[in-house]
């Protein structure tokens, strides 16, 4: 027997407006997020430049968050809001949530088990990398002051599923906020108390442990009102209990391999290119590559997942497949211009956010060449995380995960051939393997599109998309050269010619894609009229 009925989470079929205008509300909510990201990034380089003993921090947080990636947030995420959201669409409301307090209690149970196992073990895990920094003992020192983030985080992503579930994304995409908030008012007030930089490193851990419980405290207030509450339950027999766990296995492989790809990679800049600048210089560049991906196709996937999930469990193919190609579509019209500005001007974009303090024009060399070089993977990995979470909306999580294996493969592979090329050549490797995964998912989702996708009409978007994106590099960086040249180095000067060059390259960008007719830029344009209208 289900439930009464009463309110669930938004249902009918999705169109391309609609998801435009979620994915719009939610870019510019996380893009206050990631703006203050860079801010944090660029205070962290401020006190602690990009090398020397900052790269045992970046080697301490790697392990941390290679746990979070496999055993919470995300993971725990992909699992949990299709079964939720399943037993929503039927009706189930009390059954729903006595899986979700189950859920969140042998999370939070488990996962305290789980970092305290690697508090234990941390030395002989970060063995692996050598002496990142030059200080392995400081590297294990702030692992241990790290770990306890995988715990909040795990709880954390049950409590994000429930509200993405019932299509509240505002308060999700704003936590984050506070978190790069909690760190900056913590590196501003405590490190200039500080008297070596070890100990400046052990407050910038301790300012993200801060801002990760902050994160985790946010949305709790907004489960209230909902269709039931988070309570005491461990009734872990329950079949959709175990259903998350069966589903976690390959979601966990997918999410957390592709961290796997990033922990390889750093554990070769440390071990074989310079383990005193290449961790942190990658980390840098890593750090500006997410910012646009954070900002649209996280934006993008966060929206679709749930509407996703719903549409699965209906077995509405059609509706289905035309959800993947507007994703697919919207992805592209983002990433792809955006890649080529990361590309084209990265080498004054690392300036205005790094360069300054204890970080120098050598620095900005390095960091600006990996940010270029992952650049080139950028709308592919934007791709792989919509395909991704389609299959995991399915439920049938183990092809990705298949994936999964083969990227990490082929990235190895790739990280021992091209490492030789310096620090940028591990990025490449990246990019590459991110082209091969994206292709790769696509073919093994290619079967249940069919109804809904039309592929000739998503290829020619895209290849209109490119065309007009080779116009934005042309104008954004011939605008950004003219400019520099005139105006000298100076932070005001490069960001009057950084932020003009942007802004001609968006304007190019709209001419042509008006002129060749993308059906993205149309909705975004009907989008600004209806708000027009509202107001």
């Amino acid at each position: 027997m289900t439930d009464e009925a009463a309110p669930t989470p938004a249902s009918s079929g999705t169109t391309r407006r609609r998801l435009v205008r979620s994915t719009v509300f939610f870019a510019a909510a996380t893009a206050v997020s990631r703006v203050l990201g860079l801010l944090r990034e660029s205070v962290a380089a401020y006190y602690f430049g990009t090398a020397g003993l900052v790269n045992a921090f970046t080697v301490a947080f790697q392990i941390p968050n290679l746990v979070r990636a496999f055993v919470a947030d995300a993971a725990l995420s992909g699992a949990f809001v299709p079964v939720f959201s399943e037993l929503l669409e039927k009706g189930e409301r009390k059954r729903a949530w006595r899986v979700a307090s189950t859920m969140f209690w042998l999370v939070l149970l488990g996962l305290t088990g789980i970092t305290a196992l690697f508090v234990v073990i941390a030395p002989y895990v970060l063995r692996l990398f050598g002496s990142p920094g030059g200080d392995e003992e400081l590297a294990v020192g702030l692992a241990r002051v790290l770990f306890p983030i995988v715990t909040l985080l795990g709880v954390t992503g049950i409590v994000v599923g429930i509200l993405n579930a019932y299509d509240h994304f505002s308060v999700p995409a704003l936590s984050p906020v506070l978190w790069n908030a909690a760190i900056i008012v913590g590196l501003v007030i405590g490190v200039p108390w500080t008297d070596t930089r070890s100990a400046g490193l052990y407050v910038y851990a301790g300012s993200i442990v801060a801002g990760t419980l902050l994160q985790l405290l946010l949305p709790v207030p907004w489960l209230r009102g909902r269709d039931g509450r988070l309570h005491l339950a461990l009734d872990w027999r329950d079949p959709a209990v175990r259903r998350i766990f069966r589903l976690m296995l390959p979601v966990t492989l997918s999410l957390g391999l592709i961290n796997v790809n990033a922990v390889i990679g750093i554990l070769f800049a440390s071990r074989l290119i310079d383990p005193e600048l290449a961790p942190t210089a990658i980390d840098r560049a890593f750090r500006l590559y997410m910012l646009p991906q954070g900002m649209f196709s996280v934006a993008v996937t966060v929206v679709l997942f749930p509407l996703l999930s719903r549409l699965a469990a209906r077995g509405e193919e059609a509706a289905f497949g035309r959800a993947i190609e507007s994703g697919i579509r919207q992805i592209g019209f983002l990433l792809i211009p955006a890649a080529v500005v990361s590309a084209v001007l990265a080498e004054p974009i690392v300036r205005i956010v790094y360069e300054r303090g204890a970080n120098g024009p050598a620095e900005t060399q390095v960091v600006a060449g990996a940010l270029a070089a992952f650049s080139l993977g950028l709308v592919f990995n934007g791709w792989m995380l919509l395909l991704t979470r389609a299959f995991f909306s399915l439920q049938s999580n183990w092809a990705p995960t298949l994936v999964a294996l083969g990227n990490l493969a082929v990235n190895a592979i790739l990280n021992v051939a091209f490492y030789r090329l310096g620090v940028w050549g591990l990025p490449l490797a990246t990019a590459v393997a991110n082209i091969c995964g994206a292709v790769a998912l696509l073919v093994a989702l290619r079967p249940r599109l069919r109804q809904g996708m039309d592929e000739r009409a998503t290829a020619s978007a895209l290849l209109r998309i490119v065309v007009a994106s080779a116009g934005v590099a042309g104008a954004s960086f011939g605008v950004w050269y003219a400019i520099d040249g005139a105006v000298g180095r100076t932070f005001l000067a490069q960001a009057l010619s950084v932020t003009t060059g942007l802004a001609a390259g968006a304007l190019v960008f709209v001419a042509l894609c008006r002129f060749l007719r993308v059906d993205e830029l149309s909705a975004l344009r009907h989008l600004r009229r209806q708000r027009a209208g509202d107001a």
